[in-house]
């Protein structure tokens, strides 16, 4: 009997490289075609037929004026992004096929973390591929591609210039999941790397034992106390993301963790007042953590 895309819908497992996927068509249809390789990064929405349309007017016509009305018509910008995201997708993955771990082109710390990620046998909940590069990525661009070549340096350089373009006071870096990928390992492996490297390099500027997490609202906000080293219910133990010898460094983190509304502009009106007390004393609390060595 023949695997069809709605009876076996899943081709790989969430632990490995996705090395094939389901074809769709123009319209985001499946074709029932299994194709051989990764998914390449692209807007793919699947587009209902509408009950009504102008006469003559295709799908694709149909699918274009859909993205229109989304703001998603910039073809350049679209083009641009996928090319960056597809391009640094393959830079990453064959970097992680490098069988020397000396040729990595990291320090020493990061690769027993990258090791530890890849191989160790987790005896809770193990990360997934998609967690794992995510970090990866951060990791080549923040240590590999700077000492890399001509087109390595070039990712580097696209990051400056289109921060330049949005915001030149803040230098920022998306990395993106799918809703339930776990982004709150992600981000203790982040704070693992970077700290662990930090403690153990202070000489270094490339790394930090410093970290703000700003969160959309208190229920996340507090959510997120496991990323704290000290925490009964910390992910670095708990969840086996970090060598039990370098547990310790963990230690010297500083972690401040608010929400958002901590920045907004309050007007203190006479019902707002201990609301406002409260969230000045959170920044007192967060500078007095950042200003300890």
């Amino acid at each position: 009997m023949s695997k069809t895309f709605f009876s076996h819908p899943i081709l790989n497992s969430p632990y490995d490289y996705p090395g094939k996927h389901w074809e769709l068509d123009a319209d985001g249809q499946p074709t029932q075609k299994i194709i051989g390789t990764r998914r390449e990064a692209k807007f793919q929405a699947p587009i209902p037929k509408p009950k009504k349309r102008s006469k003559g007017q295709t799908d694709a016509e149909q699918q274009s004026l859909t993205f229109e009305t989304q703001g998603l018509s910039d073809e350049s910008q679209k083009y641009d992004l996928f090319y960056f995201i597809n391009s640094i997708r393959a830079k990453v993955n064959a970097w992680r096929q490098i069988p020397n771990p000396s040729d990595w082109k990291v320090t020493p710390e990061t690769v027993r973390l990258l090791q530890h990620w890849r191989h160790h046998n987790f005896q809770s909940i193990r990360p997934f591929f998609c967690q794992v590069e995510a970090v990866e990525t951060a990791i080549w661009l923040a240590e590999v591609a700077p000492n890399g070549g001509v087109q390595d340096k070039a990712f580097l350089d696209h990051i400056l210039s289109v921060n330049g373009e949005a915001n030149p006071e803040l230098l920022r870096v998306a990395l993106k999941l799918a809703t339930g990928a776990g982004k709150t390992t992600v981000m203790a492996m982040l704070i693992a790397w970077q700290t662990i490297n930090a403690v153990r390099r202070p000489q270094s500027r490339r790394f930090t034992r410093g970290f703000l997490v700003v969160t959309p609202g208190i229920t996340i906000r507090d959510r997120l106390r496991v990323l704290q080293p000290n925490d009964t219910e910390s992910y670095y133990a708990q969840r086996e993301l970090v060598p039990t010898s370098m547990l310790p460094d963990l230690q010297k983190a500083k972690i401040g963790i608010t929400n958002y509304h901590a920045f907004k502009q309050r007007v203190c009106l006479q019902g707002e007042f201990t609301e406002f007390v409260q969230i000045e004393s959170e920044f007192k609390q967060l500078n007095e953590r950042f200003r300890q060595p």
